[in-house]
Protein backbone atom coordinates (compact mmCIF):
# COMPACT_ATOMS: atom_id res chain seq x y z
CA UNK A 1 0.00 0.00 0.00
CA UNK A 2 1.50 3.57 -0.95
CA UNK A 3 1.91 5.56 2.09
CA UNK A 4 -0.54 8.22 1.13
CA UNK A 5 -2.93 5.96 1.05
CA UNK A 6 -1.78 4.48 4.08
CA UNK A 7 -2.58 8.29 6.02
CA UNK A 8 -6.22 7.79 4.16
CA UNK A 9 -6.94 4.12 6.39
CA UNK A 10 -5.78 5.87 9.04
CA UNK A 11 -8.75 7.83 9.27
CA UNK A 12 -11.03 4.82 8.99
CA UNK A 13 -9.40 3.23 11.73
CA UNK A 14 -9.68 6.30 13.81
CA UNK A 15 -13.23 6.16 13.17
CA UNK A 16 -14.13 3.18 15.69
CA UNK A 17 -12.11 4.12 18.25
CA UNK A 18 -13.17 7.37 18.20
CA UNK A 19 -16.62 6.28 18.72
CA UNK A 20 -15.58 4.01 21.54
CA UNK A 21 -13.41 6.71 23.15
CA UNK A 22 -16.56 8.88 23.00
CA UNK A 23 -19.23 6.82 24.82
CA UNK A 24 -16.75 5.37 27.28
CA UNK A 25 -17.69 7.80 30.47
CA UNK A 26 -21.61 7.06 28.84
CA UNK A 27 -20.55 3.10 29.09
CA UNK A 28 -19.04 2.86 32.34
CA UNK A 29 -20.51 5.73 34.42
CA UNK A 30 -21.10 3.25 36.93
CA UNK A 31 -18.06 1.77 37.98
CA UNK A 32 -16.10 5.73 37.72
CA UNK A 33 -14.61 6.60 40.82
CA UNK A 34 -13.06 10.05 41.76
CA UNK A 35 -9.51 8.13 41.29
CA UNK A 36 -9.98 7.26 37.84
CA UNK A 37 -13.00 9.36 35.85
CA UNK A 38 -13.59 8.04 32.50
CA UNK A 39 -14.41 11.90 31.36
CA UNK A 40 -11.41 13.51 31.39
CA UNK A 41 -9.31 10.40 30.09
CA UNK A 42 -11.72 10.67 27.20
CA UNK A 43 -10.97 14.13 26.29
CA UNK A 44 -7.35 14.07 26.61
CA UNK A 45 -7.21 11.01 23.92
CA UNK A 46 -10.00 11.41 21.90
CA UNK A 47 -9.36 14.85 20.65
CA UNK A 48 -5.74 14.26 19.82
CA UNK A 49 -6.76 11.49 17.81
CA UNK A 50 -9.31 13.30 16.08
CA UNK A 51 -6.88 16.12 15.38
CA UNK A 52 -4.01 13.82 13.77
CA UNK A 53 -7.04 11.83 12.07
CA UNK A 54 -7.87 14.98 10.19
CA UNK A 55 -4.40 15.95 9.72
CA UNK A 56 -3.56 12.97 7.93
CA UNK A 57 -5.85 14.16 5.42
CA UNK A 58 -3.52 16.74 4.56
CA UNK A 59 -0.43 14.23 5.03
CA UNK A 60 -2.33 11.57 2.48
CA UNK A 61 -2.27 14.47 -0.07
CA UNK A 62 1.51 16.32 0.08
CA UNK A 63 3.08 12.47 -0.22
CA UNK A 64 0.65 11.44 -2.98
CA UNK A 65 1.97 14.62 -4.87
CA UNK A 66 5.32 14.84 -3.42
CA UNK A 67 6.12 10.92 -4.28
CA UNK A 68 3.63 11.20 -7.81
CA UNK A 69 1.67 8.47 -6.07
CA UNK A 70 -1.64 9.94 -7.61
CA UNK A 71 -3.86 7.12 -8.29
CA UNK A 72 -7.65 6.69 -9.23
CA UNK A 73 -8.30 4.71 -6.59
CA UNK A 74 -6.63 7.59 -4.23
CA UNK A 75 -9.07 10.05 -5.51
CA UNK A 76 -12.01 7.58 -4.20
CA UNK A 77 -10.27 6.40 -1.37
CA UNK A 78 -9.57 9.92 0.30
CA UNK A 79 -13.31 11.30 0.10
CA UNK A 80 -14.81 7.78 1.16
CA UNK A 81 -12.22 8.38 4.54
CA UNK A 82 -13.66 11.53 5.02
CA UNK A 83 -17.04 10.83 5.01
CA UNK A 84 -16.68 7.58 7.25
CA UNK A 85 -14.79 9.80 9.80
CA UNK A 86 -16.87 12.49 9.64
CA UNK A 87 -20.15 11.11 10.03
CA UNK A 88 -18.69 8.89 12.62
CA UNK A 89 -18.15 12.39 14.49
CA UNK A 90 -21.22 13.62 13.74
CA UNK A 91 -23.49 10.53 14.99
CA UNK A 92 -21.56 10.77 18.34
CA UNK A 93 -22.74 14.33 18.06
CA UNK A 94 -26.81 13.68 17.31
CA UNK A 95 -26.50 10.86 20.42
CA UNK A 96 -25.04 13.44 22.45
CA UNK A 97 -27.83 15.91 21.57
CA UNK A 98 -25.83 18.62 19.89
CA UNK A 99 -26.82 17.95 16.25
CA UNK A 100 -30.47 16.84 15.06
CA UNK A 101 -30.71 13.72 13.58
CA UNK A 102 -32.59 15.02 10.20
CA UNK A 103 -29.45 17.34 9.46
CA UNK A 104 -27.13 13.87 9.95
CA UNK A 105 -29.77 11.44 7.76
CA UNK A 106 -29.56 14.61 5.28
CA UNK A 107 -25.89 14.49 4.93
CA UNK A 108 -25.63 10.96 5.00
CA UNK A 109 -28.43 10.56 1.99
CA UNK A 110 -26.34 13.46 0.26
CA UNK A 111 -22.93 11.21 0.73
CA UNK A 112 -24.51 7.73 0.03
CA UNK A 113 -25.52 9.34 -3.44
CA UNK A 114 -22.30 10.70 -4.25
CA UNK A 115 -20.41 7.68 -3.92
CA UNK A 116 -23.23 5.97 -6.06
CA UNK A 117 -21.87 9.13 -9.00
CA UNK A 118 -18.18 8.27 -8.55
CA UNK A 119 -19.23 4.59 -9.10
CA UNK A 120 -20.90 5.53 -12.41
CA UNK A 121 -18.23 7.89 -13.25
CA UNK A 122 -15.57 4.96 -12.33
CA UNK A 123 -17.65 2.34 -14.55
CA UNK A 124 -17.32 4.88 -17.58
CA UNK A 125 -13.19 5.05 -17.00
CA UNK A 126 -13.77 8.58 -14.21
CA UNK A 127 -12.34 8.82 -11.31
CA UNK A 128 -13.73 11.90 -9.43
CA UNK A 129 -11.98 13.50 -7.71
CA UNK A 130 -12.68 16.07 -4.30
CA UNK A 131 -13.29 19.42 -5.97
CA UNK A 132 -12.99 22.84 -4.56
CA UNK A 133 -16.83 22.69 -3.20
CA UNK A 134 -16.48 19.34 -1.89
CA UNK A 135 -12.71 20.45 -0.15
CA UNK A 136 -14.69 23.16 1.26
CA UNK A 137 -17.62 21.58 3.15
CA UNK A 138 -15.28 18.87 4.24
CA UNK A 139 -12.96 21.55 6.09
CA UNK A 140 -16.57 23.03 7.36
CA UNK A 141 -17.29 19.36 8.46
CA UNK A 142 -14.31 19.24 10.79
CA UNK A 143 -14.69 22.99 12.45
CA UNK A 144 -18.34 22.55 13.33
CA UNK A 145 -17.22 19.01 14.51
CA UNK A 146 -14.57 20.16 17.06
CA UNK A 147 -16.99 23.26 18.01
CA UNK A 148 -19.28 21.27 19.53
CA UNK A 149 -16.53 19.26 21.01
CA UNK A 150 -14.76 21.94 22.70
CA UNK A 151 -18.68 21.94 24.26
CA UNK A 152 -18.44 18.58 25.51
CA UNK A 153 -14.98 18.47 26.33
CA UNK A 154 -15.61 21.60 28.39
CA UNK A 155 -18.82 19.62 30.13
CA UNK A 156 -16.40 16.73 30.53
CA UNK A 157 -13.74 18.16 32.06
CA UNK A 158 -16.02 20.20 34.31
CA UNK A 159 -15.67 23.43 33.10
CA UNK A 160 -19.37 24.26 31.82
CA UNK A 161 -22.85 22.63 33.25
CA UNK A 162 -25.55 21.91 30.13
CA UNK A 163 -27.72 24.51 31.78
CA UNK A 164 -24.91 27.21 31.56
CA UNK A 165 -25.92 30.48 29.22
CA UNK A 166 -22.56 30.13 27.74
CA UNK A 167 -23.14 26.12 26.93
CA UNK A 168 -26.75 27.05 25.66
CA UNK A 169 -25.07 29.64 22.99
CA UNK A 170 -22.75 27.53 22.40
CA UNK A 171 -25.27 25.33 21.07
CA UNK A 172 -27.08 27.20 19.03
CA UNK A 173 -23.83 28.56 17.30
CA UNK A 174 -23.36 24.62 16.73
CA UNK A 175 -26.50 24.43 15.13
CA UNK A 176 -25.65 27.36 12.76
CA UNK A 177 -23.06 25.83 11.26
CA UNK A 178 -24.00 22.40 11.03
CA UNK A 179 -27.09 23.79 9.10
CA UNK A 180 -24.61 25.72 7.11
CA UNK A 181 -22.75 22.41 6.76
CA UNK A 182 -25.88 20.76 5.10
CA UNK A 183 -26.49 23.71 2.86
CA UNK A 184 -23.07 23.51 1.89
CA UNK A 185 -22.91 19.54 1.07
CA UNK A 186 -26.03 19.79 -1.48
CA UNK A 187 -24.04 22.98 -3.04
CA UNK A 188 -21.59 20.97 -3.92
CA UNK A 189 -23.31 17.95 -4.68
CA UNK A 190 -24.92 19.94 -7.28
CA UNK A 191 -21.73 21.19 -8.51
CA UNK A 192 -20.69 17.72 -8.72
CA UNK A 193 -23.59 16.38 -10.68
CA UNK A 194 -23.55 19.81 -13.14
CA UNK A 195 -19.64 18.90 -13.52
CA UNK A 196 -19.96 15.35 -14.58
CA UNK A 197 -23.26 14.96 -15.94
CA UNK A 198 -22.13 14.36 -19.14
CA UNK A 199 -20.13 11.08 -17.89
CA UNK A 200 -23.37 10.30 -15.66
CA UNK A 201 -25.93 10.72 -18.97
CA UNK A 202 -23.38 8.56 -21.09
CA UNK A 203 -23.89 5.61 -18.90
CA UNK A 204 -27.50 5.96 -18.57
CA UNK A 205 -27.54 5.84 -22.68
CA UNK A 206 -25.32 3.24 -22.15
CA UNK A 207 -27.63 0.90 -20.66
CA UNK A 208 -30.24 1.52 -22.64
CA UNK A 209 -28.60 0.11 -25.73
Amino acid sequence: MQIANKFTFCRIFSAPVFFVLFFLPVWFRPVETSRLSLSPLSVYVMIPLLIFAQFTDYLDGKYARSRNEVSDFGKVFDPFADVFLNTTVFYCLVLSGYMPAFILLLIIYREISMTFIRLVAIQEGVAIAARKGGKTKTVLYIISCFCALALESAVRLGRLKPEDFTMKAGKMICLALFIICLALSYISFADYLICFRNVILNKDKGSQK
